[in-house]
Protein backbone atom coordinates (compact mmCIF):
# COMPACT_ATOMS: atom_id res chain seq x y z
CA UNK A 1 0.00 0.00 0.00
CA UNK A 2 3.03 2.65 1.06
CA UNK A 3 4.50 1.58 -2.66
CA UNK A 4 1.55 2.16 -4.32
CA UNK A 5 0.91 5.48 -2.54
CA UNK A 6 4.57 6.54 -3.18
CA UNK A 7 3.82 5.97 -6.80
CA UNK A 8 0.92 8.56 -6.90
CA UNK A 9 2.97 10.97 -5.00
CA UNK A 10 5.64 10.79 -7.34
CA UNK A 11 3.14 11.01 -10.88
CA UNK A 12 0.85 13.70 -9.21
CA UNK A 13 0.71 17.13 -9.93
CA UNK A 14 1.84 19.16 -6.69
CA UNK A 15 -0.14 21.89 -5.00
CA UNK A 16 0.50 24.42 -2.61
CA UNK A 17 3.48 27.07 -2.52
CA UNK A 18 6.36 24.26 -2.63
CA UNK A 19 3.86 21.39 -4.76
CA UNK A 20 4.01 24.51 -7.56
CA UNK A 21 7.47 25.29 -7.29
CA UNK A 22 8.32 21.21 -7.90
CA UNK A 23 5.89 20.87 -10.42
CA UNK A 24 6.60 24.19 -12.49
CA UNK A 25 10.73 23.59 -12.43
CA UNK A 26 10.08 19.80 -13.57
CA UNK A 27 7.69 21.60 -16.30
CA UNK A 28 10.62 23.54 -17.03
CA UNK A 29 12.78 20.71 -17.41
CA UNK A 30 11.01 18.63 -19.30
CA UNK A 31 10.24 21.63 -22.33
CA UNK A 32 13.75 23.34 -22.83
CA UNK A 33 15.58 22.40 -26.01
CA UNK A 34 18.72 20.78 -24.52
CA UNK A 35 20.41 20.02 -27.67
CA UNK A 36 20.83 24.06 -28.25
CA UNK A 37 21.57 24.81 -24.49
CA UNK A 38 25.66 26.18 -23.95
CA UNK A 39 27.80 23.59 -22.49
CA UNK A 40 27.65 24.60 -18.73
CA UNK A 41 23.78 24.74 -18.56
CA UNK A 42 23.83 21.25 -20.14
CA UNK A 43 25.56 20.38 -17.32
CA UNK A 44 23.62 21.77 -14.90
CA UNK A 45 20.44 20.36 -16.24
CA UNK A 46 22.53 17.02 -15.65
CA UNK A 47 22.67 17.90 -11.71
CA UNK A 48 19.36 18.64 -11.97
CA UNK A 49 18.25 15.41 -13.49
CA UNK A 50 20.91 13.13 -13.45
CA UNK A 51 18.64 9.53 -13.10
CA UNK A 52 21.44 7.71 -11.67
CA UNK A 53 20.02 8.99 -7.88
CA UNK A 54 17.64 6.95 -6.54
CA UNK A 55 14.18 7.09 -5.92
CA UNK A 56 14.96 9.02 -2.34
CA UNK A 57 17.53 10.99 -3.67
CA UNK A 58 15.43 12.18 -6.52
CA UNK A 59 12.10 12.75 -4.11
CA UNK A 60 14.71 15.54 -2.05
CA UNK A 61 16.33 16.69 -5.15
CA UNK A 62 12.48 17.81 -6.25
CA UNK A 63 11.87 19.11 -2.72
CA UNK A 64 14.97 21.23 -2.18
CA UNK A 65 15.00 24.69 -2.82
CA UNK A 66 16.05 26.03 -6.42
CA UNK A 67 19.75 27.09 -6.42
CA UNK A 68 20.92 30.62 -7.58
CA UNK A 69 22.20 28.47 -10.83
CA UNK A 70 18.55 26.82 -11.45
CA UNK A 71 16.81 30.17 -11.37
CA UNK A 72 19.43 32.04 -13.66
CA UNK A 73 18.25 28.87 -15.88
CA UNK A 74 14.66 28.96 -15.25
CA UNK A 75 14.00 32.72 -15.82
CA UNK A 76 15.66 33.39 -19.09
CA UNK A 77 12.89 33.02 -21.82
CA UNK A 78 10.18 32.14 -19.29
CA UNK A 79 7.35 33.73 -20.56
CA UNK A 80 6.43 31.57 -23.69
CA UNK A 81 7.15 28.36 -21.34
CA UNK A 82 4.82 29.68 -18.54
CA UNK A 83 2.18 30.27 -20.70
CA UNK A 84 2.55 26.85 -21.95
CA UNK A 85 2.55 25.78 -17.82
CA UNK A 86 -0.37 27.82 -16.88
CA UNK A 87 -2.89 26.92 -19.88
CA UNK A 88 -1.51 23.00 -18.86
CA UNK A 89 -2.88 23.44 -15.16
CA UNK A 90 -6.03 24.95 -16.78
CA UNK A 91 -6.76 22.27 -18.96
CA UNK A 92 -5.92 19.89 -15.88
CA UNK A 93 -8.20 21.73 -13.70
CA UNK A 94 -10.96 21.94 -16.82
CA UNK A 95 -10.34 18.13 -17.30
CA UNK A 96 -11.03 17.34 -13.84
CA UNK A 97 -14.29 19.60 -13.60
CA UNK A 98 -15.48 17.92 -16.92
CA UNK A 99 -17.57 14.52 -16.69
CA UNK A 100 -19.72 12.71 -19.08
CA UNK A 101 -20.15 12.42 -22.57
CA UNK A 102 -18.83 14.95 -25.71
CA UNK A 103 -21.07 15.57 -28.62
CA UNK A 104 -20.40 17.81 -31.69
CA UNK A 105 -23.73 18.63 -33.12
CA UNK A 106 -27.19 18.55 -32.68
CA UNK A 107 -29.28 15.77 -32.35
CA UNK A 108 -32.21 15.24 -34.25
CA UNK A 109 -34.84 12.89 -32.66
CA UNK A 110 -37.66 11.08 -34.84
CA UNK A 111 -39.83 10.26 -32.41
CA UNK A 112 -41.36 11.05 -29.00
CA UNK A 113 -39.85 7.96 -27.84
CA UNK A 114 -36.71 9.30 -28.73
CA UNK A 115 -37.64 12.38 -26.96
CA UNK A 116 -37.81 10.69 -23.61
CA UNK A 117 -35.11 8.68 -24.53
CA UNK A 118 -32.72 11.29 -24.59
CA UNK A 119 -33.97 12.66 -20.92
CA UNK A 120 -34.37 9.69 -19.30
CA UNK A 121 -30.98 8.14 -20.19
CA UNK A 122 -28.45 10.49 -20.38
CA UNK A 123 -25.60 11.58 -18.34
CA UNK A 124 -26.41 12.71 -15.01
CA UNK A 125 -24.22 15.90 -15.60
CA UNK A 126 -24.99 16.34 -19.39
CA UNK A 127 -27.19 19.31 -19.66
CA UNK A 128 -30.04 18.59 -22.54
CA UNK A 129 -31.12 21.13 -24.61
CA UNK A 130 -34.90 20.40 -26.99
CA UNK A 131 -36.03 22.66 -29.44
CA UNK A 132 -39.76 21.63 -30.36
CA UNK A 133 -40.18 22.96 -33.92
CA UNK A 134 -42.58 23.52 -36.95
CA UNK A 135 -40.93 23.73 -40.06
CA UNK A 136 -42.63 27.05 -41.90
CA UNK A 137 -43.07 28.78 -38.31
CA UNK A 138 -41.60 31.86 -37.56
CA UNK A 139 -37.97 31.53 -35.97
CA UNK A 140 -37.89 28.29 -36.25
CA UNK A 141 -35.23 27.55 -38.93
CA UNK A 142 -33.25 30.92 -37.67
CA UNK A 143 -33.03 28.79 -34.10
CA UNK A 144 -32.01 25.79 -35.75
CA UNK A 145 -29.05 27.56 -37.32
CA UNK A 146 -28.15 28.86 -33.99
CA UNK A 147 -28.19 25.39 -32.00
CA UNK A 148 -25.95 24.18 -34.91
CA UNK A 149 -23.22 26.79 -33.93
CA UNK A 150 -23.88 26.29 -29.79
CA UNK A 151 -23.24 22.53 -30.68
CA UNK A 152 -19.75 23.02 -31.60
CA UNK A 153 -18.95 26.10 -28.81
CA UNK A 154 -20.49 23.68 -25.94
CA UNK A 155 -19.61 20.05 -26.77
CA UNK A 156 -20.68 18.85 -23.14
CA UNK A 157 -24.01 19.76 -23.66
CA UNK A 158 -26.61 17.67 -26.09
CA UNK A 159 -28.39 20.18 -28.06
CA UNK A 160 -31.33 17.99 -29.68
CA UNK A 161 -34.48 19.34 -32.33
CA UNK A 162 -37.70 17.92 -32.75
CA UNK A 163 -40.60 18.23 -34.97
CA UNK A 164 -43.63 19.00 -33.29
CA UNK A 165 -45.37 17.36 -36.23
CA UNK A 166 -43.25 13.97 -36.81
CA UNK A 167 -43.35 13.93 -32.68
CA UNK A 168 -47.02 13.74 -32.42
CA UNK A 169 -46.83 17.20 -30.13
CA UNK A 170 -48.24 19.01 -32.26
CA UNK A 171 -51.30 19.34 -30.36
CA UNK A 172 -49.69 20.54 -27.51
CA UNK A 173 -47.76 22.74 -28.66
CA UNK A 174 -49.36 25.18 -31.41
CA UNK A 175 -47.64 27.23 -33.78
CA UNK A 176 -48.28 30.13 -30.83
CA UNK A 177 -46.13 28.72 -28.28
CA UNK A 178 -43.24 28.00 -31.14
CA UNK A 179 -40.28 27.98 -31.49
CA UNK A 180 -39.91 26.21 -28.00
CA UNK A 181 -36.85 25.49 -25.99
CA UNK A 182 -37.07 22.84 -23.02
CA UNK A 183 -33.50 22.27 -21.31
CA UNK A 184 -33.01 19.00 -18.87
CA UNK A 185 -30.69 18.26 -16.70
CA UNK A 186 -30.77 14.45 -14.80
CA UNK A 187 -34.10 13.79 -16.01
CA UNK A 188 -35.12 17.05 -14.56
CA UNK A 189 -36.74 19.95 -16.62
CA UNK A 190 -34.81 23.17 -15.34
CA UNK A 191 -35.76 25.30 -18.65
CA UNK A 192 -38.77 26.08 -20.13
CA UNK A 193 -39.34 28.37 -22.46
CA UNK A 194 -42.26 28.81 -25.16
CA UNK A 195 -42.20 30.75 -28.56
CA UNK A 196 -38.67 31.84 -26.77
CA UNK A 197 -37.79 33.94 -29.64
CA UNK A 198 -40.15 36.65 -27.93
CA UNK A 199 -37.31 37.19 -25.68
CA UNK A 200 -34.89 37.82 -28.69
CA UNK A 201 -34.24 40.52 -31.22
CA UNK A 202 -36.78 40.31 -34.62
CA UNK A 203 -33.12 39.35 -36.23
CA UNK A 204 -31.33 37.13 -33.94
CA UNK A 205 -27.56 35.20 -33.87
CA UNK A 206 -26.22 32.26 -31.68
CA UNK A 207 -24.36 34.83 -29.16
CA UNK A 208 -27.87 36.29 -28.39
CA UNK A 209 -29.20 32.66 -28.01
CA UNK A 210 -26.54 32.02 -25.80
CA UNK A 211 -27.01 35.33 -23.55
CA UNK A 212 -30.75 34.05 -23.35
CA UNK A 213 -29.54 30.66 -22.16
CA UNK A 214 -26.65 31.80 -19.78
CA UNK A 215 -29.06 34.45 -18.24
CA UNK A 216 -30.61 31.92 -17.06
CA UNK A 217 -27.52 29.81 -15.98
CA UNK A 218 -28.00 26.96 -18.05
CA UNK A 219 -24.72 26.34 -20.37
CA UNK A 220 -21.37 25.17 -18.46
CA UNK A 221 -18.10 27.17 -18.66
CA UNK A 222 -16.99 26.92 -22.60
CA UNK A 223 -14.16 24.31 -23.68
CA UNK A 224 -10.97 26.13 -23.28
CA UNK A 225 -9.11 26.47 -26.19
CA UNK A 226 -5.76 24.64 -26.57
CA UNK A 227 -2.11 25.85 -26.40
CA UNK A 228 -1.29 25.66 -29.98
CA UNK A 229 -4.42 28.20 -30.11
CA UNK A 230 -3.04 30.59 -27.80
CA UNK A 231 0.64 30.52 -29.40
CA UNK A 232 -1.18 30.88 -32.57
CA UNK A 233 -3.24 33.88 -31.49
CA UNK A 234 -0.03 35.26 -29.91
CA UNK A 235 1.52 35.76 -32.82
CA UNK A 236 -1.00 37.27 -34.84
Amino acid sequence: MSGRMIDLEETATHTGPKGVINDWRRFKLESMDRENLPPAKKELLRQMSSPNKSKDDSRANLNRKMSVQEYELLKEEDEGCLKKYRRRCMEEMHSKLSFGPKFDAVHNLDSGEDFLEVIEKEHHSTVVVVHIYKVGVKGCEQLNSCLDCLATEYPTVKFCRIDAVSSGAAERFSDEYLPTLLVYKAGELIGNFLACTQHLNEEFFATDVEAFLNSYGLLPEKELPGVDDEEENDVE
